[in-house]
C-alpha cells in the first residue's frame, strides 16, 4: 500500500462463516484495505484462524444495540473512517425454524425474529457507522438482500417472515441512502443480491438448484466485489443482483 495517504479501513460484519468470511480473506488477498475489521458471533469461527496483522477480530450479535456501539467505538479509537462496510448477516433457517410455506405455519416470534436479524439490526448498524463514513473519499454502505425480497418479481408467495425481512431491509437502506447524501455524501449505500450460493443458509434448498446456478463463496464474493467497484454515486440507494443488474422493488 502507498504510503502518501491516510490508511484505509474496512469493516466486514457477519464474517465468521460463508460470504462474509470470503469477503474478510479476498479483502486481505487483494491488499484493498490497510486494516479489516471483522465481526463474528461464534468463538469457533473460522476467521479466528486467519493469522494476518491487518485483521482485527471483533465479537459482535448485531441483534444488541449496544455490541454494535461497542465496535464502533473500537474502530474509532484506531481509525478515523471506514471505506468500506460490508453487513453480511442474515437468517433463513435456524434449528426448528423454517420458512412459512402458508399462512397457516406463521407465528409472532418466528416473525419477529426474521425482522430482528434481517432488517432492524441492518439499520441499527447504519446508524451508529454514519460518523466513519462522514469523509470526502468514496465509501460504500453495502448490505446483503436477496432478490426474494422484491415485493413486483413475487409470484409464488411463501417464505413469508424471510420475504418481508428482506423487502423491509431494503426500504430501510433506501431510507438511509437519503439520509447519507445529506450527512455521508460519499458513501455509496446499497442492497445485494448474491444469487444461490453454497453456505449453511442455502444448504436445505439446494436440491433443486441446477449446478450452474449454485455458486461458491469465492465465486459469489469475485462477482459482488465487481459490482461494488463498479458503482457510481448516482447508483446509492439501488438494488443489485450479482451480475450487477438493477433489481426491482
Amino acid at each position: 500500500m502507498s504510503s502518501d495517504r491516510p490508511p484505509k479501513a474496512a469493516l466486514i460484519v457477519g464474517a465468521g462463516q460463508g460470504i462474509g468470511l470470503e469477503f474478510a480473506r479476498q479483502f486481505l488477498q487483494a491488499n484493498r484495505v490497510d486494516r479489516l475489521y471483522a465481526t463474528y458471533r461464534n468463538s469457533q469461527a473460522d476467521l479466528l484462524a486467519i493469522a494476518d496483522p491487518r485483521l482485527h477480530c471483533l465479537p459482535m450479535d448485531i441483534t444488541d444495540e449496544a455490541q454494535i456501539v461497542a465496535v464502533r467505538q473500537a474502530i474509532q479509537a484506531e481509525s478515523p473512517a471506514l471505506h468500506y462496510v460490508i453487513n453480511c448477516v442474515g437468517v433463513l433457517h435456524e434449528g426448528a425454524m423454517q420458512p412459512e410455506k402458508s399462512l397457516r405455519h406463521l407465528n409472532t416470534d418466528q416473525l419477529l425474529h426474521y425482522f430482528q436479524v434481517n432488517s432492524i439490526s441492518a439499520v441499527l448498524l447504519a446508524k451508529h457507522v454514519q460518523p466513519l463514513l462522514k469523509h470526502s473519499d468514496r465509501a460504500v454502505l453495502a448490505t446483503i438482500s436477496a432478490k426474494i425480497g422484491s415485493i413486483s418479481d413475487n409470484h409464488v408467495g411463501g417464505w413469508y417472515g424471510y420475504r418481508a425481512s428482506k423487502a423491509a431491509l431494503n426500504m430501510f437502506m433506501r431510507s438511509t441512502a437519503i439520509e447519507y447524501k445529506r450527512t455521508c455524501p460519499r458513501a455509496i449505500v446499497v442492497t445485494l443480491h448474491p444469487g444461490t450460493t453454497d453456505t449453511q443458509l442455502s444448504k436445505p434448498f439446494q436440491r433443486h438448484v441446477p449446478p450452474e446456478k449454485l455458486f461458491t463463496v469465492d465465486r459469489t464474493v469475485k462477482q459482488l466485489l465487481t459490482v461494488l467497484d463498479q458503482l457510481q454515486e448516482s447508483d446509492s440507494g439501488e438494488f443489485f443482483s450479482w451480475d450487477g443488474s438493477r433489481l426491482p422493488w
